[in-house]
């Protein structure tokens, strides 16, 4: 949970719902995602505060349940903070994979409803539901039908935001979580967003709103109040003009479908500094191997691996390669990315923090593919694709490369675990 979510009390909507007319604009947003699908296999967790994320000293929180946030934790809060807070909470380790298949078979209600998607992340999204109110009936009735389609078929809830814009309609999923429907009718934004705090308008982070609280500017309606040439002059010309018109719940944008993944990877941050090659380069495995199942689950090939570097002093440089043809092999980003950490020439160098990405995607089907005078026709593809298989029934860890099999007097400190992002 975010620092803005937390300005608003969760909960659904009591009453009936309001006037849709005009509400077109859909934000719909999993409750607490990560933990939501781990109990699917844990179900005796239920009702425990749970927290989703790396265990380690250097690990952080992923996701928390509404349980564990009662207690403050919240996503990118550091773990040793977290389990001070909550320590009775279950930690469980980061499985992105599983994540990704939930969220696909979620999008796929979401077209079934509407092709105008905008998907902002693995779980939430906007919809524009306008051209489906002849087939599926209001806005609010859409809303009702999605909540209900993602209880039934994936056995996990969401809350939905109806509104005119999408600015509005993401502050209303947030206000009605969790499990929650919240329609703000489209003459009554101003009267929803200006008892607000000045924190919920997209763009205030933590010094901007400590900017707008030394002037006495501490709610949405309050800002609103401010002549433009005063906001301009006091935040610069293009903040104030884009605070004013939210303030007013002015937002043109569209919804806009489709937006491809510019990248896929993962990273790893050590307990301790790691210098010795052996170790990195069994993370840059890990690594790869994570890289190259999400490339296969989202469908996606890529023709540049990258690596991220993190020094002990956090100087971090970065190394990328261009490959002859795409790639979603582990295999081959594996090699590719040692080989970028061995010319980065710090291979006796404290490391803090590694990572791998693929980049300049393109749909896996259309990647052209040329074997090699010595590869055969079937090999490292179909054993990765039947190791995706292997974890999908039987979860991360019950197939693995030889080298991720370490022995106890290993020198990383790892348990072996996915549990750390």
């Amino acid at each position: 949970m975010s620092r803005k979510q937390q300005l608003h009390r969760p909960g659904p909507q009591p009453g009936p719902p309001a006037d849709d007319t005009g509400c077109h604009i859909l934000h719909v947003d999993m409750d607490a995602f990560f933990v939501s699908v781990e109990l699917l296999e844990r179900p005796e967790l239920r009702g425990r505060p749970v927290i989703v994320g790396g265990a380690g000293p250097r690990g952080v929180v992923s996701a928390a349940s509404y349980e564990a946030r009662t207690f403050g934790v919240h996503s990118a809060m550091p773990m040793t903070r977290a389990r001070r807070l909550c320590p009775r909470a279950v930690v469980l380790p980061v499985s992105h994979g599983k994540y990704a298949r939930v969220s696909a078979a979620v999008f796929e209600i979401f077209r079934s409803i509407t092709p105008l998607v905008e998907g902002l992340s693995l779980d939430e999204a906007f919809l524009d539901v306008a051209g489906a109110r002849r087939r599926l009936g209001r806005p609010a009735r859409i809303a009702q039908l999605i909540r209900e389609q993602v209880r039934d078929q994936q056995g996990i809830t969401c809350s939905v935001g109806v509104a005119s814009t999408k600015f509005i309609a993401k502050l209303a999923s947030t206000r009605c979580k969790p499990d929650g429907l919240l329609v703000v009718p489209a003459g009554g934004a101003v009267d929803f967003l200006h008892p607000l705090p000045v924190a919920s308008l997209w763009g205030v982070g933590e010094r901007t709103e400590e900017h707008l609280t030394r002037l006495g500017l501490r709610t949405v309606g309050q800002l609103a109040r401010v002549p433009l040439a005063t906001l301009q002059r006091e935040l610069g010309t293009a903040m104030g003009a884009h605070l004013h018109e939210l303030a007013w719940g002015r937002d043109p944008r569209e919804v806009v479908p489709h937006t491809p993944d510019k990248s896929i990877g993962a990273e790893e941050t050590f307990d301790t500094d790691v210098d010795d090659p052996e170790v990195i380069r069994r993370s840059l495995l890990r690594l790869a191997e994570k890289t190259g199942e999400r490339l296969r689950a989202s469908g996606n090939a890529g023709r540049t691996v990258s690596v991220k570097l993190r020094m002990a002093n956090f100087k971090t440089i970065t190394r990328s390669r261009t490959l002859s043809e795409p790639t979603d092999l582990a295999r081959v980003i594996y090699v590719t990315a040692c080989e970028l950490y061995e010319a980065a020439g710090l291979e006796r160098v404290r490391l803090r923090l590694v990572g791998v990405r693929v980049e300049n995607l393109g749909p896996a089907g259309e990647a052209p593919r040329q074997l090699a005078f010595d590869e055969p026709e079937r090999g490292w593809r179909e054993a990765e694709r039947a190791m995706d298989q292997v974890a999908h029934r039987f979860g991360r860890g019950a197939v693995r490369p030889a080298a991720l099999v370490r022995r106890a007097t290993d020198g990383d400190g790892r348990d072996g675990r996915d549990g750390r992002q």
